[in-house]
């Protein structure tokens, strides 16, 4: 299948959904939950959950508080030009011990490293993608300067990607989003590269439905996943999701894998139809 797919440049999501769909196929004819076929044993996953741009710091800190509340093993927290210094700060002086990390979603240029580099006196897990999406040489010359660990996200595509990065200083963490990179097996292999030369990875998220978010918790227990990833409780995204059981923390912040076959949540027929905008029988 993958010797099939080189041929066809880029479009990682499409690659993604079509091997997600064959690897869950063959866990549930096999009867076997889709980490056991990856090769991998079951464990506790780590929550992490990103909080968006709040308009104001008192929101931010109230969702925070709700975070660590929770049991939330680490925050991230996006930041922009214009609303990221004091308000790390106020996040920070409230909660001095939270694992915290910051996303700029590419904000920055090269040119803000003196402000960027303010943040290392908050003991931040890292800053994810503060420089352009495609950009990896530029955050090369970043991480010199900053002794906060930077991440990659948007600028990683593939092992070829990850490898060029870690290869001149890009970052030392990197972001794995399987949606992005096509698929879980080179989302594995990025994790094991990385793992091989001290680098951290984690699973990002995309506002996946139950079935993308219960691929992402089978993921992570790959080698190589060794920060918690951006996997949060379902209730912070739907009120109601497609499938269940919805992901919901234990008492200790961690998410249980899905019990069964395959992924294990199991999809719910008249939730789909009763968010169903358009529909076409195939004869």
């Amino acid at each position: 299948m993958e010797s099939r797919f080189r041929r066809v440049r880029g479009h990682g999501m499409a690659k993604a959904t079509v091997e997600n769909a064959l690897f869950i196929l063959l866990s549930n004819q096999r009867g076997v939950p889709l980490h056991e076929l990856l090769g991998r044993p079951a464990k506790r996953i780590p929550s992490g959950l990103s909080i968006g741009l709040q308009d104001t710091r008192e929101q931010l800190l109230e969702a925070v508080g709700r975070a660590v509340a929770k049991g939330y093993h680490r925050v991230k927290m996006k930041v922009k030009k214009g609303q990221d210094i004091e308000w790390v700060r106020a996040v920070r002086d409230r909660f001095p011990d939270v694992p915290l990390m910051v996303d700029a979603n590419g904000d920055y240029a090269l040119a803000d490293a003196g402000r960027l580099r303010q943040l290392d006196e908050f003991n931040l897990t890292m800053v994810e993608q503060p420089l352009a999406y495609s950009d990896i040489v530029e955050h090369a010359s970043l991480q010199r300067e900053m002794k906060t660990a930077l991440c990659l996200d948007e600028s990683i595509h593939s092992l070829a990607d990850a490898a060029a990065a870690i290869s001149i200083g890009a970052c030392r963490i990197i972001n794995v989003k399987q949606g992005r990179v096509g698929g879980l097996l080179e989302s594995m292999r990025i994790a094991h590269y990385a793992a091989g030369l001290g680098i951290d990875a984690w699973s990002g998220g995309m506002d996946e439905t139950g079935i993308g978010r219960a691929v992402n918790i089978h993921l992570q227990t790959a080698e190589g996943f060794t920060l918690p990833g951006d996997t949060s409780e379902t209730a912070n995204y739907f009120d109601e999701d497609i499938v269940d059981p919805p992901v919901v923390l234990d008492e200790e912040g961690f998410i249980p894998i899905p019990a069964g076959p395959g992924i294990g949540a199991r999809i719910v027929p008249e939730r789909v139809l009763r968010r169903t905008v358009r529909a076409e029988r195939l004869r």
